[in-house]
């Protein structure tokens, strides 16, 4: 029997105390429908970098050679900083790669020496200055340059880098002295061991500036990145739980994706969590704040999405729908520009995946027999 027959057979009393809690009962339903708080997510996913640089496909060794000035070959043949050098996603070979890396290290020149000051103040418990003492110190101030060349094994000219030049001036000082002579002569005293540890310091920077512009020009970097996305936070929402699974799932699967393995079946693993945030923008329709918001966070959420499952396209229809909900506007625009440059990033390497294995060790130089493309 149903229960508001059998309450009302029995007394009036128990049906006017029903019709109460009802009475209380609504205006929270009704609140929990008008405010909604959205909370940060955040999740971690890895991707491959593709190259800025668009080269012949079958090219996949490289080869680096480093020359220095006269003074600074004992310091060349300590340090070897060509072995240093890495273009991730490719062989390295000692010679003959289908890339050469030719670099080309300058002196390091000491342009200004100067003794320096600081003065020292001890104070007593209440704070009053009770002594002062002077410190001396030598400031060095120099420069560094080196470039390197970039060519293939038929000679053709790819690029060049500038890895440091003179117009950058670096600055070196000394131990502190508590006499100013000791100061004035420690560098004239000490020239070859603290020459020999800036110019290796300089050399290392510049390697390691080297090694991570080609390989976003011509590399496939492994990518690990920490984002985030929005997740209802109202616990008195009727969306709560069903939000909060629908972002657990996506964490799992972006979480368990990585630079080397296809994500041919994440999409369809994906698609009960992409079904919940279409059925949002659907269920909550109107032009009022609450279904604004709500809204958002279900176009924000997919265009995340869409940009790790590497489809700009759905991404974009994303981030137009964002600027049509007109909630947090600039957000739109700058899914836009994302997606735009992913989609030109596919075009430019021919590549349209950021999801596949690479064995550097199969990759054959130009001399060698049988090369291996990366599709």
């Amino acid at each position: 029997m149903p229960l508001f027959t059998l309450i009302s057979r029995t007394s009036t009393k128990p049906v006017k105390k029903f019709y109460l809690f009802l009475l209380l009962l609504a205006p929270a339903a009704i609140l929990a429908q008008k405010k909604v708080n959205l909370d940060r997510f955040d999740f971690k996913v890895q991707f491959r970098s593709l190259p800025n640089f668009r080269l012949d496909s079958t090219y996949h060794t490289y080869n680096v050679t480093v020359n220095g000035t006269r003074a600074m070959q004992p310091l060349l043949r300590e340090t070897d900083p060509a072995n240093s050098v890495l273009l991730e996603g490719w062989r390295k070979l000692p010679q003959n790669g289908h890339l050469t890396i030719n670099v080309k290290l300058d002196d390091l020149l000491p342009e200004t020496v100067s003794v320096k000051e600081r003065v020292v103040t001890t104070k007593n418990g209440n704070g009053v200055i009770t002594g002062t003492k002077t410190m001396y110190y030598q400031e060095v101030v120099y420069t560094f340059a080196a470039d390197a060349q970039i060519t293939d094994y038929k000679g053709t000219h790819i690029k060049d880098e500038v890895l440091a030049d003179r117009g950058y001036k670096q600055v070196y000082n000394s131990p502190e002295f508590a006499f100013k002579p000791l100061a004035e002569g420690y560098f004239l005293l000490n020239s070859v061991a603290v020459t020999k540890d800036l110019y290796r310091s300089c050399v290392n920077r510049a390697m390691h500036y080297l090694s991570e512009r080609i390989t976003d020009d011509f590399g496939f970097a492994e990518i690990t990145v920490n984002d985030f996305m929005w997740v209802i936070g109202s616990r008195k929402h009727p969306e709560y739980e069903d939000d909060r699974k629908a972002f657990q799932l996506m964490n799992e699967v972006l979480f368990s994706m990585n630079a080397s393995t296809s994500i041919a079946h994440a999409r369809e693993q994906l698609k009960p969590a992409i079904d919940y945030f279409e059925h949002i923008k659907t269920t909550y329709s109107t032009s009022k704040k609450h279904d604004r918001k709500i809204r958002y966070s279900s176009y924000f959420n997919l265009a995340v999405l869409y940009y790790y499952l590497d489809d700009p396209e759905n991404m974009m229809k994303e981030a137009n729908g964002l600027l049509l909900n007109d909630f947090h506007t600039a957000v739109g625009r700058s899914f836009q520009e994302t997606a735009m440059r992913l989609k030109n990033q596919f075009q430019q390497s021919n590549i349209y995946t950021r999801h596949f294995s690479i064995d550097p060790s199969v990759f054959k130089g130009p001399n060698e027999k049988t090369d291996t493309v990366v599709k």
